[in-house]
């Protein structure tokens, strides 16, 4: 009995299918795709190749490399007072030793927290860079899609194979340069 239920079970499940697969080729040419025109956009390469990227981005480097360079140069003096530090250990009394140590752990940890502060600083600046031009690129490619005649626009990363002629990110890039 509970046999020829999973039989008739399967031969619904496969029926179903039939019809679904059957439906969709039996339309030689479907209404619902007559018109539409997808186009497709990198977005990154075309939010990092305009000109306004560059130059923030540009500036935002300069900034971190200064920065960059004043930890390197903090971390070098930590370095040199910890070798000091266990240079004299033997030599000092056991109160400056852990006076000693007390405020290396003190600026250490204040070494830690500015370099996290700073990462989170820097983090959060490339955020707002990109994030601005994004904003403008999407008006900006909403506006090419309107224009282009497009149903939609996706992100290249989406499809696997698509036309290069649909190929938005170029052309995005351009616009933006030109209108900013």
């Amino acid at each position: 009995m509970f046999n020829s239920f999973v039989n008739t079970l399967k031969f619904f499940k496969r029926f179903c299918c039939f019809l679904i697969i059957f439906s969709i080729f039996s339309q030689a040419n479907p209404s619902y795709a007559k018109d539409i025109r997808v186009g497709f956009i990198d977005i990154q390469s075309a939010v990092t190749n305009t000109k306004e990227w560059k130059k923030e981005f540009a500036a935002f480097k300069t900034r971190f490399q200064k920065e960059k360079e004043k930890i390197t140069k903090k971390e070098n003096n930590l370095k040199k007072m910890i070798e000091n530090l266990n240079k004299q250990s033997m030599v000092l009394s056991p109160e400056k030793k852990k006076k000693k140590e007390e405020t290396l752990i003190k600026q250490k940890k204040e070494f830690e927290r500015h370099v996290q502060d700073k990462n989170e600083e820097f983090a959060k600046t490339e955020k707002m860079i990109t994030s601005k031009i994004l904003k403008k690129m999407v008006k900006i490619v909403t506006d090419l899609g309107k224009s282009k005649k497009f149903t939609m626009i996706l992100e290249k990363k989406v499809g696997i194979y698509f036309d290069q002629s649909v190929d938005l990110t170029l052309l995005a890039t351009r616009t933006y340069n030109s209108q900013n």
